[in-house]
């Protein structure tokens, strides 16, 4: 509920397009992609008060924990498992209304509900993934997805 009213504050646009100024501000001005992983999470787990934000490297063959908002998470996710992983071998975008409902879904922490995630490429190659967890069902929507595909191609 805390979550819900913290959106509908300003309207989620808004709140997006000022998040992405400010990100945009803050990445121009540093080089190091940990650094500006670290303050993009930050940022927008403030802004949106998600149950997790974070980051997953590619390394290999797994994407590998990188900076992070929220509580522990899983450190290391194999190739098209579960839905980073997933969406790291689609090479696109994934919203899960209902994280039960995802086939292979990795449960990190059981009181995430529904999620997003999306693919940060640097030319054709895909480099880490955007997550975000939400403590309830049906949270994110095309604006998120809008928005966030904006904010990681600052990285």
């Amino acid at each position: 509920m805390a979550e819900e009213l913290r959106i509908a504050e300003g309207g989620k646009e808004k709140r997006y397009d000022l998040l992405y100024r400010q990100a945009k501000e803050v990445t121009t001005s540093e080089e190091d992609t940990i650094a500006n992983m670290a303050n993009l999470a930050a940022m927008i787990h403030q802004t949106f008060g998600f149950w997790w934000t974070g980051f997953y490297r590619v390394v290999g063959e797994e994407l590998i924990l990188g900076p992070f908002q929220g509580p522990m998470a899983c450190t290391r996710i194999a190739y098209g498992r579960g839905v980073c992983g997933t969406a790291w071998q689609r090479g696109e975008t994934i919203i899960v209304p209902d994280v039960e409902q995802f086939p292979g879904h990795i449960a990190c922490s059981s009181l995430s509900r529904s999620e997003i995630v999306v693919p940060i490429y640097r030319g054709d190659e895909i480099v880490a993934v955007l997550d975000i967890d939400s403590e309830h069902l049906a949270t994110f929507d095309d604006t998120d997805c809008h928005w966030l595909e904006r904010i990681v191609t600052l990285l």
